[in-house]
């Protein structure tokens, strides 16, 4: 078996066996494999596509190249969940203390963010003193005590994907579904959980563009953990608009905890409802609840306080300091103003996404550096009336805003 047999078997659309597509993993996760027999490979399948057996193959494989985290020491039933992506989305932050107030365990694992694409373990640094680098014991022990704990992934957890992840970061191999469902699952199975709910975006901010993309995506992840004896819920979302008002590290924990706290004057209704939806499912799977039992449950935890209080448990427990969940000052803010009257139709996600970015909010790089308080307010929302002149953003940045990333926001506002 070499590689390029395998690689002139996919190229024709034939099926790469299980022996076959593990020699390929342990081979490029060992470095006997070089980075141009690799991308050939992926290249291949990026073209040709695999077969639900092929990439469950891929997945167990990858699974199989380093740590599987044992959660059996968390007393009851682990929870956990996973976005593909998207511009404002805060939502972890928000359901995973929901889940803990009702009293199922979430042990959730996360990554920082690329692109336009925020990570949890961002937002969660920007936060004084919040630790997100927890031992196994700490974790396990966070979990049992306060039903939560989310921290980054340990060095060794699904080492192929890093390698493989990189090389498709470079060689425009990203947005292949079998290679996305096998990445995303195989970080999630090798981190323990009993159950897991996937928030599958789609449009214009994210991976999938299209509802067909996104149900394709939706489907090959439910496959493969049914397969691996994981109960998966996935739910598609819009990421055609971005999600709440707030996009920026520090500026969506502010909106969370104002979620939380109750104060929607500060957040926006698509953000809540997005929130109820994704906690519901998290709890029907966990606890075998029906729809309606699981949402009023959901309701229930965020009009009595236990979500935030649970919330502010989360952050203390982790070392940080619930004082500075506060709106800090910028060098820079700039007002941007609607060209033109009517009805906000859409925002885009993508161009906002590409903003938040200039101003320093998310990284062009792994090795960028990130100004926490940076970001995006959206004043005006879809379905909004606004006259030309009016306030429909702000933009905070301790770095020079430029006119481009000002226009960029103004053409992202799309008027019916």
């Amino acid at each position: 078996m070499n590689m390029a047999q395998l690689f002139e078997k996919k190229k024709h659309g034939k099926e790469l066996s299980q022996e076959e597509i593990k020699y390929f993993v342990e081979g490029y996760t060992n470095d006997s494999i070089p980075d141009y027999q690799a991308s050939s490979l992926l290249m291949a399948i990026r073209l040709m596509g695999m077969t639900d057996e092929e990439t469950f193959y891929l997945t167990k494989a990858m699974i199989e190249s380093g740590d599987v985290i044992d959660l059996t020491s968390i007393k009851g039933f682990k929870i956990d969940k996973h976005s593909t992506g998207g511009v404002g989305d805060k939502v972890t932050l928000i359901v995973t203390p929901i889940i803990a107030a009702l009293g199922i365990p979430v042990a959730k694992f996360s990554g920082k963010g690329l692109g336009i694409t925020g990570g949890t373990i961002d937002k969660m640094e920007s936060i004084r003193g919040m630790r997100t680098e927890l031992s196994s014991q700490e974790f396990i022990d966070n979990v049992n005590k306060h039903k939560i704990a989310v921290a980054g992934q340990t060095g060794n957890l699904v080492p192929a994907d890093k390698k493989i992840y990189a090389l498709r970061d470079v060689t425009g191999t990203v947005d292949s579904i079998p290679l996305i469902a096998a990445s995303i699952m195989s970080k999630k199975i090798a981190s323990g959980a009993d159950g897991i709910v996937l928030d599958v975006k789609c449009g214009s901010g994210a991976f999938m563009k299209t509802q067909e993309e996104a149900k394709k995506l939706a489907d090959a992840m439910t496959a493969i953990g049914e397969k691996l004896g994981r109960k998966v819920v996935a739910h598609i979302s819009d990421m055609d608009n971005p999600l709440g008002r707030m996009i920026g590290n520090k500026l969506e924990v502010v909106e969370a905890h104002a979620l939380l706290s109750g104060r929607m004057e500060e957040t926006h209704a698509d953000l809540l409802e997005e929130c109820v939806i994704i906690s519901s499912l998290m709890y029907q799977v966990a606890a075998g609840a029906d729809e309606q039992t699981a949402t009023a449950a959901v309701k229930r935890v965020l009009e009595d306080g236990s979500a935030l209080a649970k919330f502010e448990e989360f952050i203390v427990a982790q070392g940080g300091d619930v004082a500075d969940i506060v709106q800090n000052d910028t060098a820079h803010k700039v007002a941007v103003t609607a060209q033109q009257g009517g009805i906000v139709d859409t925002i885009n996600a993508l161009l906002v996404g590409e903003a938040s970015v200039a101003l320093g909010a998310g990284r062009l790089t792994k090795e960028s550096a990130l100004d926490y308080d940076a970001g995006i307010q959206l004043v005006a929302k879809k379905g909004d009336k606004v006259a030309a002149g009016d306030t429909i953003a702000y933009l905070y940045s301790n770095s020079e805003i430029t006119q481009d990333t000002i226009n960029k926001v103004q053409s992202a506002y799309k008027m019916a």
